[in-house]
């Protein structure tokens, strides 16, 4: 960066003499200041001084530059830099801190929260009155104000017999006389001699002020040890029983140090294990096809329309446990999933009038897809989302509940933080574990919270589960595929360690990693080839899906994997699952059995099926249910009359009428073959069900019904777009035209003009009629020279130009515009003013 002629007096002149690299790296750090784009570099200074701007600016700091802040809201104004070094390292000096500061100073420089030169440094004003010491917004610094500030509404008497009690000369105003007793608290030599005549009880006075809160409570009568401290100032009263430890006083206590504990270097995310990586990498795989099967029984089991939307939005108390009991998993888990594919624009609500929760379009052409590109889209969709399942069940504002589906789930910084939880453990080594607590403390420091609430931290630890249960992480340590979905090069070609000594296939901890710096975002593009290289990480990892079963006598059925779709589908229907893991276990009931023959398949179907997908033989037991329930299926017929039964076998009819249980259907014979009931078709069916027969229902042709489950689909939806923490971070293009169009404007409100009464002063659009417009066009064209205008485009914003006008014909004016650096048409109708440019 180029070093001006002499030293900057404002913001605005800090700015201008920034190079381009040094501006695009101002607006990358905060984007707010181009929505919408400068008109120049004194519009861009005001914008980053304004308070929101400085608000957002400072609470996107690390500790350390914080601090750096905090220690110059409280230094003079300039301050030197080794004014401010003293404050950060203290009168012994800390070597650490010294090596730091530069690139914390560098960061405030950066974002135009500091300029000058280092001996006169100066804190943007708005940044200043935020971390200054005051009674109502204490510092974080834990010191009070200064002897001038303290001491302004006492009276001069008052403040002359303090000057006298420390030993000093008198003077005759009260300026002077708050000076001497400043430089006297600055002066080290002479503060130690002071405080060395104190009594014990007075100095346990000072030192339990020293670091914060600062102000004390005195009676009418103070006791003797706090009368000596006021009358030598080192108290100051502020209020009526209320005293105040002077800023400086407490500076030379602590040696000089503005913060009781400063963090120059950020806490190492430590490891807490260590395993084989081809370990970490198989555990994350059978976790990530856990997850596919997971979300995919979720919407299975919503397939014929899911829970009713609530009147607020979101899915009920009762439905969430039903979902969790579904999933077998507790319901904090099965709100995970149900946002999830909510996120992946795989579930949505119906849109209908009695609103429901269904799977959608997407979900059918996701379910076609390879396993690892379904579980890239659902990494991506967690990855990127703003909405937040560990808030569920929680109370918003108002004190309501936060339901799962619902609106209030969106936190803008929940992207951000996985991103960043990701990348620290992508700055271990391979297969290395991190300690929870270690990676809260490197995200305290990198963005310390200035809020009760901390968010980020309880985000954080919501990440390091759902990476565990989405299968990017394993036992605890990031995968080759987790790597690959931030964007960073996975481990390829890895050479096998040695075999560890321990249990668990751990290896030794590696306790002092290297730091990982903020990486840049990566843009939609670089996002996509990102999760591409996951998936095909992943797809090697993922085990291939078995065409098979093993069936047992106890009229079970083993699938020692997963299992391919359509053969998975059937035996859904055909079987209920007892139990889920490594090896699915299915049993088989007359229930499911009659299940399947209602979806229309015969008992020889059944039997072909079995024996075409079983490795061992169709067991005995197994056979005869299927030709049982088989033989029994059909034989009634049941249809609307209010709805009837018929049987070629009237001993059957005789028999369910004289069942007692037959009572509530209330049924007549119409005939041998014939009985009507008062009850309707669904009615009569679940209750001859329960009594032992199996009837089949038929149409009013006389058809059988194939009970075929209906799957119910939203129309086509979106996925939910993240909510924006601030406006986006810009890209190279939108930064390129932004500072051209910054320059350009800047270069035209800064060039030296004629002074004429059409010019006004400076910084101000040029105002002359349209008759001076036009001679004043056509002259410079004869001439040659460059004009400074004032120019209102279609959308009414006004800038200034300057421009050397080469034709003027048709109320138009074609010229060279210096500011854009090329040839341009303008109206006359829009140009507001004109003015010559000064000789020079």
């Amino acid at each position: 960066m180029s070093t001006p002629a002499t030293p900057p007096r404002s913001l605005a002149e800090a700015l201008r003499a920034r190079d381009d690299v040094s501006l695009a790296a101002l607006l990358r750090a905060r984007p707010d200041l181009i929505t919408p784009v400068p008109t120049d570099l004194t519009q861009l200074a005001t914008r980053a001084g304004t308070r929101a701007s400085v608000v957002r600016a400072l609470e996107r700091l690390d500790r350390f530059a914080l601090q750096t802040a905090e220690a110059l809201a409280v230094a003079g104004d300039p301050a030197s830099y080794e004014e401010l070094l003293g404050l950060m390292g203290g009168d012994a000096g800390d070597h650490t801190v010294a090596a730091a500061l530069p690139r914390a100073l560098g960061t405030l420089r950066e974002q135009a929260l500091v300029w000058g030169e280092d001996t006169r440094l100066r804190l943007v004003r708005t940044a200043r009155e935020l971390l200054a010491p005051s009674p109502q917004h204490p510092s974080p610094t834990g010191l009070g104000p200064t002897v001038q500030e303290a001491s302004a509404g006492m009276s001069p008497g008052r403040i002359q017999e303090i000057v006298a009690a420390a030993g000093l000369p008198s003077t005759h105003d009260s300026v002077s006389a708050v000076a001497a007793l400043t430089r006297l608290f600055t002066d080290r030599k002479r503060m130690t001699k002071l405080l060395g005549g104190l009594p014990e009880e007075s100095l346990d006075v000072l030192r339990r002020l020293m670091w914060g809160p600062p102000y004390g409570q005195v009676t009418a009568d103070p006791a003797p040890r706090l009368r000596r401290l006021l009358d030598l100032g080192l108290l100051l009263p502020t209020a009526p029983g209320t005293v105040v430890l002077p800023r400086e006083v407490a500076l030379h206590l602590r040696g000089g140090l503005a913060h009781r504990a400063t963090e120059p270097v950020p806490p190492v995310v430590e490891a807490a294990a260590s395993y084989r990586p081809q370990v970490v990498d198989a555990t994350a795989a059978g976790q990530a096809y856990t997850a596919l099967a997971t979300v995919e029984e979720l919407l299975k089991d919503w397939d014929e329309g899911g829970p009713a939307v609530l009147r607020a939005g979101g899915l009920s108390v009762r439905d969430l446990k039903r979902t969790a009991v579904a999933l077998d998993v507790p319901e904090p888990v099965a709100a995970f999933w149900v946002e999830l594919a909510y996120a992946a624009g795989l579930l949505a609500s119906d849109g209908e009038a009695d609103e429901r929760y269904a799977a959608t379009p997407a979900y059918d052409e996701w379910l076609e897809q390879p396993p690892a590109e379904r579980w890239a889209r659902l990494a991506e969709a967690w990855l990127t989302a703003t909405r937040t399942p560990g808030l569920v069940g929680g109370r918003d504002a108002k004190e309501r509940t936060l339901s799962a589906l619902g609106p209030g789930l969106d936190r803008s910084a929940a992207s951000e933080v996985r991103h960043r939880v990701l990348t620290l453990l992508a700055g271990l080594p391979e297969g290395a574990a991190p300690t929870a607590e270690s990676v809260l403390a490197r995200l305290r420091w990198e963005r310390p919270q200035r809020r009760e609430d901390d968010l980020r931290s309880r985000l954080a630890q919501w990440t390091l589960s759902e990476t565990e249960l989405l299968g990017v992480t394993g036992r605890g340590a990031l995968s080759a595929h987790g790597r690959a979905l931030l964007g960073a090069p996975a481990a390829l070609g890895r050479t096998t360690p040695e075999e560890p000594t321990g249990p668990g296939d751990k290896l030794p901890v590696h306790h002092h990693p290297v730091p990982v710096p903020h990486p840049e975002p990566l843009s939609a593009a670089e996002q996509a080839v990102a999760v591409a290289a996951a998936g095909r990480l992943l797809a090697p990892l993922l085990p291939e899906p078995l065409d098979h079963v093993l069936l047992q006598a106890d009229l079970t059925a083993v699938a020692p994997g997963p299992l391919r779709r359509p053969l998975a589908d059937m035996l859904g229907v055909l079987a209920d699952v007892e139990s889920k893991g490594g090896a699915t276990v299915y049993r088989f009931t007359p229930g499911s059995v009659r299940r399947a023959l209602d979806a229309g398949r015969s008992a020889s179907d059944l039997h072909a099926f079995l024996t075409a997908h079983s490795r061992t033989p169709v067991p005995q037991p197994l056979a005869y249910l299927i030709d049982d329930v088989a033989r029994k299926h059909g034989h009634l017929r049941v249809g609307a009359a209010s709805a009837y039964v018929r049987c070629d076998d009237d001993a059957v009819l005789n028999e369910i009428l004289a069942d007692k249980r037959a009572a509530g259907l209330g049924l007549r014979r119409l005939a041998p073959t014939v009985l009507a009931a008062q009850a309707d078709p669904a009615a009569l069916l679940d209750g001859l069900r329960s009594m032992g027969f199996a009837p089949a229902a038929e149409s009013a042709e006389g058809d059988v019904l194939i009970a075929r489950a209906h799957a119910h689909r939203t129309p086509p939806r979106t996925a939910p777009e993240p909510v924006p923490d601030g406006p986006p971070v810009p890209d190279a293009t939108l930064l390129a035209a932004a500072i051209r169009a910054i320059r350009a404007g800047d270069l035209a409100s800064t060039t030296p003009r004629k002074q004429t009464p059409a010019a006004g002063p400076t910084g101000e659009l040029p105002r002359t009629s349209s008759a001076e417009t036009l001679a004043t066009m056509q002259a410079a064209v004869l001439t040659g020279e460059a004009l400074w205008i004032g120019y209102v485009n279609a959308e009414g914003a006004a800038s200034q130009r300057v421009i050397a006008p080469v034709r003027v014909e048709g109320g138009f004016v074609t010229a060279y515009d210096h500011t854009a650096d090329e040839v341009r048409t303008y109206p006359l109708h829009r140009i507001t003013g004109v003015a010559e440019l000064a000789d020079d």
